[in-house]
This record gives C-alpha cells, structure tokens and sequence, in this order.
C-alpha cells in the first residue's frame, strides 16, 4: 500500500468512526429520554442540541473540502 491510500484509509476510518459515535450517542439519549419520562418539549430541546452538534461537524467538513478545493489548505 502507499503513502496516499493509507491517509486516505485513515481519513475514511476516522470520518465513518464518527458517524458510529454520533449513532450511538443519539441511540443512547433516545433510551434515558423514554426511561425518563420527559416531556416532548424536553425532547425537542435535547434533539436540537444533537442535531446541531452534528451540523456543526458537517459544516467542518465541508469547508475543510472547499479551502483544499481552492489550494488552501
């Protein structure tokens, strides 16, 4: 294998090792709020929350893809 295919390897790795965490996380969160009884507002707060989260590295990821696009990065 070279150089390049192990970084990109590597990069996969990491990018789906993430998408796992977040899926665990939100897995995670849905059984405290049903064991917990909280209320749908509650609920939605706590969605909103993870689902910024998420956007928050989406958006990360694509400026990443757009400075190393323009020779920026």
């Amino acid at each position: 294998m070279s150089v390049e295919q192990i970084e990109l390897l590597e990069v996969w790795g990491l990018k789906l090792f993430l998408v796992a965490i977040f899926l665990l996380i939100g897995l995670a969160i849905q059984d405290v709020l049903k064991r917990g009884n909280v209320p749908k507002f509650g609920r939605m707060i706590v969605w909103l929350v993870l689902f910024l989260g998420c956007s928050g590295f989406i958006a990360k990821g694509l400026i990443e893809l757009y400075w190393e696009g323009g020779g920026l990065g």
